[in-house]
């Protein structure tokens, strides 16, 4: 006689949660090998750095949790070595690289592009790489990229900064200003506004009193002034960086240019240096040939380091177009910047403390597309630590970003006023 199997509805529920239990298993199974295929392998970390040696021979260490792949370059005027890494973390104090020793006078380090970090040392004068290495972790020693610099003629380190920089790709003459664009109608309904957040990645600007940095103050408020002036509905707005990446000051000309900007508002919060510590509150600058003031032209002087202290080759900046239609152009884009540049004192007036003279101009070379109307805005001056409580203030914030919105809907009012106006086709 064969068994009776017992198929009464308790023995089927014990079946039915055992098959659960079994496909939640081999659910969270797949799920966990699916997971650790698709995640991203984890970034290499900098855990310690330092610099040894003499003016004749001086040696250069970073301490990491595995090997990576570097590429060393040279760059001059001023004499630098550039050390490229694969992304990774910096896990160093802030002080990192304040200064140097031997051939070394200081160095610097964070993020130059996307999936790519820089390390930019500043050398005393000329150099040769005599060895570069790395050392694998052994006990409790972590791995070791080491650099080691001889101090050399000033042909050899030519030849150096020859040898080692990619070759410069030539850009097709459809890369170049187009004097035919400037008369070239525009096919949309809202101006197109460009935010450019000031600095980013490797190149932190300001550091406050309190170490509130430039990079990250400017970033965020030109993400909540993107955010007033797209409630608005009425623009197009666009940002020069989204996240902490650096870009260099040509290639934010450039997107102005590219995407044929109606204006182009950078945005920074500096520092004050010559002693001049008392500066405060917010000021407008406009592109000028010839300085207003000393403060406006050590800013610019300051803000066109920019790419000198990222590592940047300034032999590779785009030369200056001789035309006369972009001749033109420029004069009429100075006035549009002065004429907002104006508009935004005014509004400001009522909603912030201004600096003395709050419009000033320099020769900023962020401000020089000759086809977009652009002015720098400094928030305020993050070496005056009553600027610098206001800059991490969100009531403070508030109350700025309001003021340029108002600014640009003001600027913009009579072209929005004449397409309202306009018959409908």
């Amino acid at each position: 006689m064969k068994p009776q199997v017992d198929q009464g509805p308790g023995t089927v529920l014990r079946l039915a949660k055992s098959f659960a239990v079994v496909l939640s298993i081999c659910v969270a199974a797949f799920a966990g090998l699916t997971c650790a295929a698709s995640a991203e392998p984890e970034k290499a970390r900098v855990t310690g750095a330092r610099v040894a040696g003499d003016e004749a021979r001086t040696r250069f260490v970073l301490d990491m949790n595995r090997q990576v792949t570097p590429t060393i370059s040279g760059l001059a005027n001023p004499a630098r070595l550039i050390i490229d890494l694969p992304e990774v973390t910096f896990s160093l104090p802030a002080d990192s690289g304040e200064s140097g020793r031997g051939l070394v006078t200081d160095w610097r380090f964070g993020l130059f592009a996307v999936g790519r970090s820089r390390v930019v040392m500043d050398l005393t004068g000329p150099v040769k790489v005599d060895k570069t290495f790395f050392l694998p972790a052994v006990d409790d020693q972590p791995a070791r990229l080491v650099v080691d610099l001889v101090s050399a003629t000033a042909d050899e380190f030519d030849t150096f900064v020859e040898t080692s920089r990619p070759k410069r790709v030539v850009a097709g003459s459809d890369s170049a200003p187009k004097s035919d664009r400037l008369t070239a109608p525009k096919n949309r309904d809202k101006p197109l506004i460009v935010l450019d957040p000031g600095h980013g990645g490797i190149d932190t600007g300001a550091t406050g009193v309190h170490g509130t940095l430039e990079k990250a103050i400017v970033l965020d408020f030109a993400q909540l002034l993107k955010e007033k002036l797209d409630e608005s509905g009425l623009y197009n707005v666009q940002l020069t960086r989204d996240d902490d990446t650096f870009i260099p000051l040509g290639r934010r000309v450039e997107i102005g240019h590219e995407l044929e900007a109606d204006l182009f508002i950078s945005i920074h919060a500096d520092s004050v240096r010559r002693g001049q510590k008392l500066a405060r509150g917010a000021t407008v600058y406009t592109i000028s040939d010839r300085a207003s003031d000393q403060l406006a032209e050590d800013l610019a002087q300051s803000e066109n380091m920019s790419d000198v202290i990222a590592g940047v080759d300034l032999t590779e900046e785009p030369t200056e177009v001789t035309d006369i239609l972009i001749d033109l152009a420029r004069r009429e884009t100075r006035s549009f910047s002065v004429y907002f540049a104006r508009s935004l004192v005014d509004e400001l007036k009522s909603a912030v403390r201004l600096i003395n003279n709050p419009h000033r101009s320099a020769g900023f070379r962020v401000l020089k597309a000759h086809d977009v109307p652009s002015v720098l805005v400094e928030l305020g001056y993050l070496s005056n630590e009553h600027d610098e409580k206001l800059l991490i203030s969100d009531e403070w914030r508030e109350r700025m970003a309001n003021a340029m919105t108002e600014a640009v809907h003001g600027f913009f009012r009579p072209r929005l006023a004449r397409q309202q106006a306009a018959p409908s086709q």
